[in-house]
């Protein structure tokens, strides 16, 4: 087996997607755990930066109980919807909203419709929301339907696991970023979200690719795939003559999740954006995708662009 997997190269210029990208509607997703406090925390970052607005929703539901009684489900909504109400008040009470426009959001029923429809209402660019992937199948945090946000989202979605700082910065600024990507459908929308963040914070921006672990695969096999892939990655990044930012292109080969969770300790990555595919799985039976799993267990924020 070959035993180097690693080929890097550097090429500076100035990004220029087809559409820029500004987060200027962010909606956050929470149920009020920590987890959604800490996705909540970024959520403002980012809006300081970009001087977003922050619609903070909570969705009430009874996904968990099909079968209950009208009369209790009435009850019952009223119950967690004054508590759900007083919950928010508290967040706006404590200050963390401070500075940043905001509204507060409240739903009733399905998660994910929920979710879908203010997105439309509101014209979202952005989805927040935090994960604990403590045990078990991991799960969005807010949710057995969150797993749907992930997947479905027409717009970015940025997750906040529980290896991540607990305390952003002031305002976001993302010097390192790593944008891992297997060429699939939708790799120059991917990259045009994740050079558009890149130029923005005048940051480094490693394009990552990852190849399998193969026994057959000679030296020479492996130079020309470095070869290939490197053009590749090259051709999702525009360049012209007033460089204000680094490039460096990686080819590794290896476990996609582990090395670009390698990959982004060894970049000090503050940023980590990939591709998520669709899903069209029963919810709560849906397979820990890699995306997800890079999510649930990276040391910084994922910016999840669905293919």
């Amino acid at each position: 087996m070959v035993q180097e997997n690693l080929v890097t190269q550097q090429v500076q210029g100035v990004v220029s997607p087809a559409a820029e990208t500004f987060f200027e509607r962010v909606l956050v997703a929470t149920d009020f755990s920590p987890a959604s406090e800490r996705a909540l925390g970024y959520a403002v970052s980012i809006a300081r930066r970009f001087s977003s607005k922050i619609y903070l929703t909570h969705v009430i539901t009874l996904d968990g109980y099909p079968m209950i009684a009208p009369e209790v489900a009435q009850t019952s909504f009223a119950k967690l919807r004054k508590e759900a109400e007083e919950k928010l008040a508290k967040i706006q009470e404590s200050g963390q909203l401070y500075g940043v426009a905001h509204e507060t959001v409240l739903e009733e029923g399905t998660l994910w419709a929920a979710v879908e429809a203010r997105i439309k209402q509101d014209k979202i660019d952005l989805v927040v929301v935090g994960t604990h992937g403590a045990s078990g199948i991991q799960k969005m945090v807010i949710g057995s339907g969150a797993e749907q946000v992930f997947r479905h989202s027409t717009v970015p979605v940025l997750t906040v696991g529980p290896h991540t700082a607990s305390e952003p910065l002031y305002e976001a600024e993302f010097k390192n970023i790593l944008f891992a990507t297997d060429f699939g459908p939708g790799v120059d929308r991917e990259a045009a979200y994740a050079l558009a963040v890149a130029k923005e914070h005048r940051a480094r921006i490693t394009l990552l690719h990852v190849l399998p672990m193969a026994e057959e695969y000679s030296a020479e096999a492996v130079t020309r795939e470095r070869q290939m892939i490197t053009k590749q990655l090259k051709e999702l990044v525009p360049v012209t003559a007033n460089p204000t930012w680094k490039a460096e292109f990686v080819m590794v080969i290896g476990d996609t999740v582990e090395e670009i969770l390698s990959y982004a300790e060894k970049t000090k990555a503050d940023l980590i954006v990939m591709g998520a595919k669709k899903y069209k799985g029963l919810v709560g039976h849906l397979p820990r995708t890699k995306a997800y799993r890079v999510a649930t267990s990276a040391k910084c924020p994922v910016l999840t662009v669905r293919s």
